[in-house]
């Protein structure tokens, strides 16, 4: 019990204080988080739009693959991206594996269905609601698209913010295509697996208060970003 207490002590210090160690990996975790959820919002929400809107043969099953993307396991998805980045792989030659850009690619893969499938939700409410004034006035569709989404934007910023939870928590595809290199590509998650295994309590527990306080963070402003929405509709 004292050795726990010490760490935990330890702990809060390393978290409050912001020790070097603590505020790179920390600083790199939101880097290839944040980066991989804006190419999501960047590819996801016209791609949601695109499937809410259009009429096209094979539409359907497309709209179910994408809904069953968003609970895609961790490991698989590394797993995709390890065999895509490695030598033998289509873009072995760019020599990614094993850098951050790496594991932007595979939190982006990650995390775009959940934009996408969300963001056709939402465009899609909107067009049964708005759809036949829009076409009475004749507005071009991709005006529809920007008028759509614009008036949605507390509802995806609230999948945007969903995804960037998603990817800040996620440990399993990142540790396959990061390596988890010390100072290169140790992401908190990671690096909470790592010193656990290894005995350095206070370490891992200074990464997950930060990491349990990110999240709490981003679910806040989801909450937040709801109720905002809420009271403009109402």
């Amino acid at each position: 019990m004292h050795d726990l207490s010490t760490a935990l002590s330890t702990a809060f210090a390393m978290a409050i204080g912001l020790d070097p160690q603590v505020l790179g990996i920390v600083r790199l975790s939101v880097q290839v988080s944040g980066g991989a959820v804006l190419l999501a919002a960047m590819l996801g929400l016209p791609l949601g739009a695109l499937l809410a809107l259009a009429r096209f043969p094979g539409r359907g099953a497309l709209v179910v693959a994408l809904n069953a993307c968003m609970g895609l396991p961790p490991v698989v998805v590394g797993l995709a991206v390890y065999l895509l980045l490695s030598r033998a792989g289509p873009l072995g030659e760019l020599g990614l594996l094993f850098t951050p850009s790496a594991m932007v690619m595979a939190q982006t893969v990650l995390v775009l269905p959940i934009v996408a499938a969300l963001a056709r939700q939402v465009v899609a409410d909107l067009w049964e609601e708005y759809g036949e004034q829009l076409r009475s006035l004749g507005v071009p569709r991709l005006t529809v698209v920007a008028t759509l989404l614009w008036d949605g934007r507390f509802s995806l910023l609230t999948a945007i913010l969903a995804g960037f939870g998603r990817a800040a928590a996620e440990v399993g595809a990142v540790m396959i295509v990061g390596g988890n290199i010390s100072g290169v590509t140790r992401t908190m998650t990671t690096a909470i697996a790592l010193e656990t295994s290894k005995g350095d309590l206070p370490l891992a527990l200074a990464l997950g208060i930060i990491l349990i306080a990110l999240v709490t963070a981003v679910n806040a402003a989801v909450f937040l970003v709801g109720q905002t929405a809420r009271r403009r509709m109402g």
